[in-house]
């Protein structure tokens, strides 16, 4: 009876220990999850405080850009319909960025998703260089305008904004540059510098000669110290 009774100790005692092993390997694993689940809920309720108050200063934007243009219309109407005037209101207002423009350039898609070095702001910023260093004449990210003082910056973990307005899409390609100017100087500037980097640290990326349609920039421009020089 002893000697039976020490035959089976051991094997009790090694289930007892995997038991133990195995629960407390449960509860810590338990623990991550929780802790995991936390994290994410947080950075959730950050990222839609942050599309929250994008959206309502996008809404105030855009009645005030609704005003300026009912100011320009009246402009217009005390300027007159002078041929040379208007041309060159039109020019001024495709320079700002305040006027919708078409025409022959390049479309740029970049899908970063699988990438293990997923693009940062200032990636996407030297990317818009490059397409001014080339030589384009109008630059929408995402259908947004790019304009003198665009700024592409990362709210929280995971959200882009230009102009302050998030960029990020739920489907289809990540990113989408399109830029109007001369087609063969950008697809050859952009695919020299930047194409193959970007192949390199595994992003998917495909260049389009297409005509392309850029937005208009919706916000106002204000200046708050810099004031007219008059000689």
């Amino acid at each position: 009876m002893q000697h039976w009774k020490r035959t089976l100790a051991l094997p009790v005692t090694l289930v007892a220990i995997a038991l133990g092993f195995l629960i407390s390997l449960q509860a810590q694993t338990q623990k991550n999850v929780s802790a995991a689940e936390q994290i994410g809920a947080e950075r959730m309720t950050q990222m839609r405080s942050v599309l929250s108050n994008s959206q309502t200063q996008n809404t105030q934007l855009q009645k005030d850009n609704r005003v300026l243009v009912e100011q320009l219309e009246k402009a217009r109407k005390k300027v007159g319909t002078d041929p040379a005037l208007l041309a060159e209101l039109v020019q001024l207002q495709m320079l700002e960025g305040t006027q919708a423009v078409e025409g022959p350039g390049i479309q740029v898609s970049i899908d970063d998703r699988k990438a293990p070095f997923p693009l940062a702001p200032d990636d996407i910023a030297r990317l818009i260089n490059t397409l001014k260093y080339a030589g384009a004449e109008a630059i929408s990210i995402n259908g947004q305008r790019v304009v003198s003082s665009t700024a592409i910056v990362l709210s929280g973990s995971s959200i882009f904004l230009a102009n302050t307005v998030p960029i990020n899409r739920v489907e289809g390609i990540p990113f989408e540059l399109n830029a109007i100017g001369d087609q063969a100087t950008l697809l050859d500037y952009f695919s020299q510098l930047e194409a193959t980097v970007l192949k390199q640290n595994g992003s998917t990326v495909s260049i389009a000669r297409k005509t392309v349609r850029i937005p208009s920039y919706k916000k106002a421009y204000v200046f708050k110290h810099a004031k007219p020089l008059i000689p």
